[in-house]
């Protein structure tokens, strides 16, 4: 059965958030980054990466799996390539951070690489992008996960053996058109969208999950907690998979933090590695031709006739900015049994706010 639902106010969500966060132990300048980066992500209707997650959040301090005073480490430091460790701290601040470094290294040679490892869970990987295309640059960014059990099996398998591992590109925006943005799990749908899925009593897609023989299903009720029963199928078969693999490779391996192969740690926590590109167009050649042959792609693309005429053909990244509209306006729905477990991860640290 669907449960009810209620709509919140992003900037008190974002103050419960940070309230819950300090209290557990976050430092403040912290909390508010990490509270804004999981609003935001409901906002644009990534769900599966928003406040939902803060219990978990709660919990991984609660165990010590979240270094609260880190502070990061620049291995590598060149003209062209940025290698840092984040100490096992919050991850949307060191994410944001090596974006801002990288993307100055990119501003001044045209092209940078950049590694994060050991960061906690670096959340909605396209907030990255966004960040890299408000600074006029292009990016491209493969994430791997580790600390945590699997939850995607691999193409031709039967139990989990990697992370949903995100791949996310992003384009500036042109003249006249916003910017491009593609950002996808490698499995077929996310670990959190089934956990949405099971809190409100509704199937996932078929082909999306098996259970914990193997078999086909559509109940997502194995993903409705922390602990996983079963695991997620990869995003069309060999090729998520293959893409899937390549973060590990690129983000375990090259960001120097380690893949999710069993001998490393698996504690139950939720740290990420990074791989980012960065590219200047205008090193690259004439900026406003680069725009009008965009806006020309764009244009052609978005023209074929939709099969479903209330479905139109949409540029990557606008059913984000349509989702955060609305939702801007009338509020983040949130579902009462994901609400109640926010306000039991309150409780039980004395916050004195309720959602």
């Amino acid at each position: 059965m669907n449960t009810p639902e209620r709509r919140l106010d992003a900037p008190n969500l974002t103050a419960f958030c940070t309230a819950v966060l300090v209290r557990a132990g976050a430092r403040v300048d912290d909390a508010e980054c990490v509270a804004r980066h999981l609003v935001e992500a409901n906002l644009k209707g990534h769900d599966s990466h928003g406040v939902g997650i803060l219990p978990a959040y709660a919990g991984h301090i609660r165990r010590g799996q979240v270094c609260l005073d880190a502070d990061d480490t620049v291995l590598t430091d060149t003209t062209v390539l940025l290698r840092v460790d984040a100490g096992g701290g919050w991850g949307a601040p060191a994410g944001q951070r090596l974006i801002h470094q990288a993307g100055a290294k990119a501003k001044s040679g045209g092209l940078a690489a950049a590694t994060l490892g050991n960061a906690h869970h670096l959340g909605r990987i396209g907030a990255y992008a966004e960040q890299a295309s408000e600074a006029g640059l292009i990016s491209m960014h493969f994430v791997n996960v580790t600390d945590h059990a699997p939850l995607v099996a691999p193409y031709r398998g039967s139990d989990a053996r990697f992370g949903t591992n995100p791949v996310c590109i992003g384009f500036p925006a042109t003249d006249t058109r916003p910017a491009f943005l593609l950002d996808i799990a490698t499995s077929q749908i996310a670990l959190g969208k089934a956990r949405v899925a099971a809190n409100k009593g509704l199937p996932v897609p078929a082909g999306s999950l098996i259970d914990k023989q193997g078999r086909p299903t559509t109940d997502p009720s194995g993903m409705s907690g922390f602990e996983i029963e079963g695991a997620l199928t990869p995003l069309g078969k060999h090729k998520g998979y293959g893409l899937a693999f390549a973060c590990e490779l690129l983000a375990g391996v090259l960001g120097g933090a380690g893949t999710i192969q069993p001998d490393h740690p698996r504690s139950g926590g939720l740290k990420n590695s990074m791989f980012s590109i960065l590219i200047d167009p205008d090193a690259f050649g004439d900026r406003a031709w680069m725009q009008a042959e965009t806006d020309a792609m764009a244009r052609y693309a978005l023209a074929s006739p939709p099969m479903d005429w209330d479905s139109p053909v949409l540029y990557p990244g606008d059913p984000e900015r349509a989702i955060a509209g609305k939702r801007g306006k009338e509020g983040i729905p949130l579902d009462e049994v994901t609400i109640g477990q926010l306000n039991a991860a309150a409780e039980k640290l004395g916050v004195v706010e309720r959602v």
